[in-house]
């Protein structure tokens, strides 16, 4: 009985984030979603569509007003969504250092 509450809220999360893919317009298979990690009422799932290979990360918080979501398109898979989440933030200075690197690259082409 648990099992068929929480695909029902799984379902009803899905329909939240999506039912189609927002690169192409296909329609997902709520199968192939993947829960990557889970902490009381909020879920970050992982979907990649089958026809275009875009995914969609989407965080799906169950609250006592309804079930609502964020997302966004993505290129990562689902093993890098969850190594990314682990690593530490990218600096103001690292971003600059970046980009006075770069700068030098476009100058000697």
């Amino acid at each position: 009985m648990m099992e068929d509450k929480f695909f029902d809220l799984f379902n009803e999360s899905l329909k939240v984030v999506s039912s189609y893919c927002p690169v192409c317009n296909s329609k997902y298979n709520p199968v192939e979603a993947k829960i990557l990690e889970e902490r009381n009422d909020s879920h970050l799932i992982h979907i990649k569509c089958r026809n275009c290979s875009a995914s969609i990360v989407a965080l799906v918080i169950v609250g006592n007003m309804g079930v609502s979501s964020i997302g966004m398109v993505t290129d990562l898979q689902s093993d890098e969504v969850l190594k990314f989440k682990s690593s530490r933030p990218v600096t103001a200075d690292e971003v600059l250092d970046f980009h006075q690197t770069i700068s030098q690259f476009e100058k000697l082409i």
